[in-house]
């Protein structure tokens, strides 16, 4: 009896400063299989598979360096997987995000000739001799770059370098470092005690990054021009580099690529084709046999290595022995179920990657107006999305640090630094510009904004900046136009200066009325009703 009390499970004790209480009873919980469950949960011979509980960083840690790879490899070699990273890139960054600055005066009102300057300082530092270590990007090719790398990779790191390059005046620079540069293989040891390296990466308790640990060179680089003995692993601060990535679970220390979860159908899809090509590639050969019923081992033309063959060419006949027929090859290829099947895989493929199956297949044969303008506004709120993302983890940030170094480094001699340092704030205020969309009826949509502007439902400059303008730029370029056509004594309908029926406003005098619209005909015989209205005291 001693024995079992010993190997019963022994009850949980909670202690208290206070007061000491009771032992809890412990219960036995029932098997899983006489309990409730999810029938999503229920384990059978059908249903999928039943999944790990595993973290962000135990999954990627096994699987990253494949999805990598894999990605990139479709990217370079697969149409749809290109056209999908096209698609990606060209709607967040297009052409570029503009950056228009927003230093207020004492009065609280733009402060137009220093803003006109920093733009100028920024536009000029972002040459590609400037901006770029390697001389080679423009800023705007810089982040289409940048966008480009997170789409097929995951995510991607900006090194700083507080030093001038070219002719620029701001001690500053961007290295562009993809993410197989990152030490993941190596473990060194942390630089503080309770930090910890996580895939390349050193992260503190809260997994804030502390530093990175880059390769000094891209493992896969062109071999005959790597010297060995410049090959090593150095510890970067996390203060100097941006990590940009998506992250949908935390802690995730690493991004992973965009085209994760279709990795498998844009291969199955490629097979398939393939698969289908070399099929009709086969059929398009004329073959015919000669049935004989006479001797099957009677030759039939030439025989070479053991094989009858028989050499026909255009233009020619052959006369066939008493009993022989000729029975052609009937190709069915072109499959006519392949259409239909690669539509339903790609539309798979599309949901995959967040775009929609027009954008991505260039195929509007299934859908008219109302549904391709509802996809498109699904798909551009996913763009609004990752545009206002790149700008908060990349832009904003740069431009806070662009700032300092152009104010220090006498960029900007119109700032003080003293007057910088305390109020920073007010001369790094910033309004970036994404690009903006057009629509599939601008007609009707320009009808709308401007019935929404009149109503005051909304502004010209939000109406402009969603279609990726400048309410600033179109103001000075219109008003440069209609001095210069006033200058050329020329009128144009769009005129300001004239009434909506074309009537210019300088021909009436102060006390006349504006033109009326013309009353409609009446009857001469019908008398005329007079409108009297009574007004109580």
């Amino acid at each position: 009896m001693g024995i079992l009390k010993r190997l019963q499970p022994r009850a949980p004790v909670v202690r208290s400063t206070a007061t000491r209480s009771a032992a809890p009873t412990v219960t036995r919980k029932p098997p899983p299989s006489l309990g409730r469950m999810y029938h999503a949960a229920r384990p059978s011979r059908i249903a999928g598979s039943q999944g790990q509980n595993s973290s962000a960083d135990m999954e990627l840690v096994t699987s990253l360096t494949a999805l990598r790879s894999r990605a990139r490899q479709l990217v370079r070699d697969a149409s749809y997987a290109k056209r999908a990273q096209l698609i990606v890139v060209n709607n967040v960054i297009g052409s570029g995000i503009g950056m228009q600055a927003q230093v207020k005066n004492t009065r609280g009102d733009l402060h137009e000739p220093l803003n006109d300057t920093i733009e100028a300082e920024f536009g000029e530092w972002g040459r590609a001799e400037s901006c770029h270590t390697g001389g080679a990007l423009h800023f705007h090719d810089f982040e289409r770059a940048l966008k480009a790398q997170i789409f097929g990779a995951g995510e991607v790191f900006v090194r700083l370098h507080y030093r001038t390059f070219g002719p620029s005046r701001v001690p500053l620079a961007l290295e562009l470092i993809e993410a197989e540069r990152i030490a993941d293989d190596v473990q060194p040891g942390p630089a503080s005690p309770g930090n910890m390296v996580r895939m390349g990466i050193e992260v503190d308790q809260f997994y804030r990054p502390q530093a990175y640990f880059f390769r000094s060179r891209h493992q896969g680089d062109y071999s005959s021009w790597m010297v060995k003995s410049d090959l090593y692993v150095e510890r970067v601060p996390a203060a100097d580099v941006y990590h940009l990535k998506i992250t949908d679970r935390w802690p995730q220390t690493r991004g992973e690529p965009w085209l994760h979860a279709v990795i498998r159908r844009l291969e199955d899809m490629d097979g398939y084709s393939e698969a289908e090509i070399i099929a009709a590639r086969g059929a398009s050969s004329y073959v015919w046999w000669i049935k004989s019923p006479e001797d099957p081992n009677a030759p039939i033309g030439q025989e070479e290595n053991g094989e009858q063959e028989l050499t026909v060419e255009p233009g020619m006949s052959k006369r066939l022995a008493p009993g022989e027929d000729i029975v052609a090859n009937q190709p069915n290829r072109p499959n006519p179920a392949l259409d239909p099947f690669m539509r339903y895989m790609l539309r798979e493929v599309a949901s995959g990657i967040g775009v929609s199956y027009e954008s991505l297949s260039r195929d509007y044969s299934q859908s008219n107006y109302s549904s391709s303008r509802l996809a498109l506004l699904d798909d551009r709120d996913l763009w609004r999305y990752f545009q206002a993302w790149f700008i908060r983890s990349f832009r904003e940030p740069l431009h806070r640090l662009w700032m300092q170094q152009a104010v220090l480094g006498g960029a900007l001699p119109q700032i003080p630094v003293n007057a910088y340092w305390l109020d920073r704030r007010r001369y790094e205020a910033v309004l970036f510009r994404p690009r903006g969309w057009a629509w599939i009826d601008p007609e009707k949509e320009a009808k709308a904004a401007i019935m929404e502007i009149r109503n005051g439902l909304d502004t010209r400059t939000a109406v402009i900046a969603r279609n990726g303008g400048d309410v600033e730029e179109i103001d000075e370029t219109r008003e440069r136009e209609l001095k210069a056509a006033k200058a050329r004594g020329l009128a144009f309908d769009s005129d300001p200066d004239k009434l909506d029926d074309g009537t210019p406003i300088d021909t009436l005098k102060p006390d006349d009325p504006p033109p009326q619209p013309e009353a409609e005909p009446t009857d001469d015989n019908e008398p005329a009703t007079e409108r009297v209205l009574h007004f109580r005291r």
